[in-house]
């Protein structure tokens, strides 16, 4: 294990997809000194050869950045929630099939939220978390046969997408954790991509738990962040542009210290912060062109905030 902790920064790919190329995006990073990326999924991206993955992979290491991570941005992996026929079928080939990109890209993790539970059968909620977890510990297993060293899953902010509450993220964590020491050598680590700006709010809007509380109850089973602003509310997402921090609650030098003072909780000593956001309006000559302001003003303020390498107490090093 190594004797610091490493906070990296990076950015998920969301906001140029279908606006600029990642050409041009792998440009602007290199120019603000990012290293990592998260690849956001896309409707083609589970239909695109081989080749092309690898040669991104080449094109982003020509401007010295790494894929280091693949990640869903649409929910499109809920199928384990569904009980109807073929829904599972289909989102079991959708997440091996990330697996494999995962595995094509080099990267560290392929994952996504668990799913969502329909507001109309919130009886099946059960059940559908059952299915998920049996899933995993499939995908678990595929993972490890492609050299994937974790998959992953991302906390929520609402009782219909499991697991937002402390006790969810525990006993999902808890239980996938024991498969895999159960399986030694025989599947990939599982483990939480954190979103800071994700709390939990009531149908009141009464926040019932804080983002920083939820973030300290993913802390045993932490693999990487995502980064982003919100509301106090938890209802908009945002960056962290001058203005933007001035509406926003997230404040990052905060959730960087809880990180720090909970260092014995974490099993892992590398984590990678992915700047997530949508951008400006997409599809419009009024706000696609203001897409590299954006990123700019978010990256230079969280280049200043996140990142950090300290060596760990004596105790701590394990």
């Amino acid at each position: 294990m190594p004797d610091s902790l490493t906070l990296h920064l990076g950015v998920k790919t969301d906001p140029v997809q279908y606006r600029y190329s990642y050409e041009w995006l792998f440009r602007l990073m290199a120019e603000e000194g990012i290293r990592h990326a998260q690849l956001g999924s896309f409707f083609e991206l589970y239909q695109l050869p081989d080749d092309w993955f690898v040669d991104l992979r080449r094109l982003a290491a020509s401007f010295g950045v790494r894929v280091s991570g693949v990640f869903t941005t649409h929910r499109e992996l809920g199928g384990f929630f569904r009980d109807e026929p073929g829904w599972r079928d289909a989102a079991m080939r959708s997440f091996r099939r990330m697996i494999e990109i995962a595995a094509l890209l080099g990267a560290d993790a392929a994952g996504s939220n668990p799913g969502s539970v329909l507001r109309d059968r919130m009886g099946d909620k059960a059940a559908g978390i059952q299915r998920y977890m049996d899933a995993m510990r499939e995908l678990l297993m595929y993972a490890r046969r492609l050299g994937v060293p974790f998959v992953t899953a991302e906390p929520m902010s609402a009782l219909a997408e499991p697991p937002t509450m402390p006790d969810e993220i525990q006993t999902m964590g808890e239980e996938l954790r024991a498969y895999v020491a159960a399986h030694p050598g025989q599947t990939a680590n599982f483990g939480y991509c954190v979103d800071v700006a994700h709390g939990y709010a009531d149908a009141d809007r009464r926040v019932q738990w804080s983002h920083l509380q939820l973030f300290e109850a993913t802390f045993p089973w932490l693999q990487c962040v995502h980064l982003k602003n919100t509301d106090s509310h938890y209802d908009a997402t945002f960056g962290f542009s001058e203005a933007e921090r001035a509406r926003g609650i997230i404040d990052i030098p905060t959730v960087r210290d809880l990180l720090l003072r909970n260092v014995h909780r974490l099993t892992t000593r590398e984590i990678v912060g992915y700047l997530e956001i949508g951008g400006p309006k997409l599809g419009r000559d009024y706000s696609d062109p203001r897409l590299e302001a954006s990123l700019r003003a978010s990256l230079r303020y969280l280049r200043e905030t996140w990142p950090i390498a300290v060596p760990l107490p004596e105790t701590e090093k394990t």
